[in-house]
């Protein structure tokens, strides 16, 4: 993002002629290419340890030096999502690949296959690696992003493990708003794939979500392969795939550039690190899914821009840690920094991306951040830690280019929806629907609407009950493009114009 002197009511001021775009998020995403900053990792700072000096120097306490991984930083860092279904098997594919990839040593997966077993729950051993508390291992079922990294030779990957029920979206959409690689999980056993595509089902609404997300490469793994129902069989494949391409195309995925399809079994590990053997299939000859996300090109990413980091979670741990994925910029230990929107003035005390301590991290790295002056009750979920000179944009009420992606009745004003914006969610109302937008010709027409419907895009001025941070799609789309939820169900998608105060 190109950071320049003009004050930010200039800014304001030259986003007044909006050129509207097309309502669907994958011309959003063209508009904005330019303007997406993400990741590459910071230069590090050696922390000297205080060990030489001359024999007058008064003694000090040695400061145990940090660790740094000079791998690290040659290293991009990738961060994916695993999504989809309930029960197409995200966490087991994800702990499948935490053992193929040495994260997980035999010793503790033959100890989670023991416990298992006592529960009758064989078959979801490899889960525990991700779904670590009671309440999932006993119920099958994520609840919250589960965290977890593996390395291969040239990146350092980052797997986000999405739950898949439906009471469980707005956590799904916390961990797609870190990603930049999303994997759609399917299953491919008779019966389940259908549950899953069909209307009710999270497959659909993962996919969208994954895109307004502003997630650009979509690997659908077409899961369960082996099962007795399927048996690695071609015509399985095929229909898996060719019912789902025509909804990834609707929600904005270029069919040559963004998606590709893998058969894999989960539970075997099979097309997860390697080929599978011609007698186990025969028709699927294309990379295995490691190798094939390893091959992707490099990220287009750039370091400079004030440090941006919207907080997923916080703990409290002698001072309080903050957690999230740097979207903008680089920081440093010691460096002081503000929480908005509460203005709060914070040090960096301590910095660990994916549980290595370090001195310095830079965009598209997860990191841990301990800081100083601040208590964790006065930290939420969706606050965003800024550079101290260049804080983000907040506001109440802001205008936005919005699409009703699924209503059945029509939407006035007086509306009010959970809007969720980056890591955020707060509820919004609807003051007045300024214009509809023209699907095909993208120009403004009838002004001041009454009311507006599904398949529709308009231009709304929108109000939130608290102040949040945000910014506009254009200058930065990480804190520019949102999601409406009303009664458990996507109802819209969005993308900020203008915040008016």
């Amino acid at each position: 993002m190109n950071t320049t002197d003009s004050s930010p009511t200039e800014e304001l001021k030259s986003n007044k002629e909006n050129t509207i775009d097309d309502d669907s998020p994958a011309d959003w995403e063209q508009s904005a290419d330019a303007n997406e900053n993400h990741a590459g990792s910071g230069e590090e700072n050696e922390e000297l340890d205080g060990d030489g000096g001359e024999a007058e120097a008064p003694p000090r306490a040695k400061k145990k030096p940090v660790k740094v991984d000079d791998d690290r930083l040659r290293k991009e860092h990738v961060n994916v999502v695993f999504i989809g279904h309930v029960d197409a098997g995200k966490s087991t594919i994800g702990g499948q690949i935490m053992y193929l990839t040495g994260m997980v040593d035999k010793r503790t997966l033959e100890k989670y296959e023991r416990e298992a077993r006592e529960k009758n729950r064989e078959t979801w051993y490899l889960s525990w690696a991700l779904d670590t508390n009671t309440e999932e291992r006993d119920k099958g079922k994520t609840v919250e992003v589960g965290r977890a990294y593996f390395e291969t030779e040239r990146k350092h990957f980052t797997i986000l493990d999405a739950p898949g029920h439906k009471s469980f979206v707005p956590n799904m959409i916390g961990g797609a708003s870190q990603a930049d690689l999303a994997v759609l999980v399917i299953s491919a056993r008779k019966g389940e794939f259908e549950t899953g595509f069909e209307k009710g089902g999270q497959t659909r609404e993962h996919a969208m979500l994954a895109k307004t997300a502003g997630v650009k490469h979509l690997v659908v793994l077409i899961n369960k392969m082996d099962d007795s129902t399927v048996l690695w069989s071609e015509e399985r494949f095929t229909e898996c795939r060719e019912k789902l391409l025509p909804y990834l195309k609707k929600c904005g995925f270029n069919v040559k550039t963004d998606l590709k399809f893998i058969p894999c079994s989960g539970l075997t590990g099979t097309f997860l690190k390697e080929p599978a053997d011609e007698t186990i299939c025969s028709w699927y000859r294309g990379p295995a899914f490691i190798p094939y996300i390893d091959n992707l090109p490099s990220l287009d990413r750039s370091l400079e821009g004030p440090f941006r980091m919207p907080i997923i979670d916080r703990y409290k741990d002698m001072g309080t840690v903050v957690l999230g994925k740097v979207e903008m910029g680089i920081a440093k230990k010691g460096q002081q920094l503000v929480i908005m929107p509460n203005r709060t003035i914070v040090e960096i005390i301590q910095l660990w991306s994916d549980d290595d301590e370090v001195n310095s991290v830079g965009v598209g790295e997860n990191v841990k951040i301990k800081l100083k002056g601040v208590e964790e009750e006065d930290v939420s979920q969706g606050f965003v830690l800024c550079d101290a000179s260049q804080p983000c944009r907040t506001g109440k009420i802001f205008d936005a280019q919005v699409h009703i992606v699924e209503h059945k009745s029509i939407i006035c004003a007086g509306y009010s929806a959970v809007c969720h914006i980056h890591t955020a969610a707060e509820e919004v109302t609807l003051k007045a629907i300024i214009c509809l937008i023209d699907k095909k010709s993208r120009e403004k027409r009838t002004a001041r609407p009454r009311y507006v419907k599904q398949d529709q895009g308009a231009i709304m001025r929108l109000e939130a009950a608290g102040v949040i941070c945000l910014e506009p799609f254009e200058e930065f789309p990480q804190m520019g493009r949102f999601t409406l939820r009303d009664e458990g169900k996507t109802i819209a998608i969005g993308k900020v114009l203008k915040v008016k105060e």
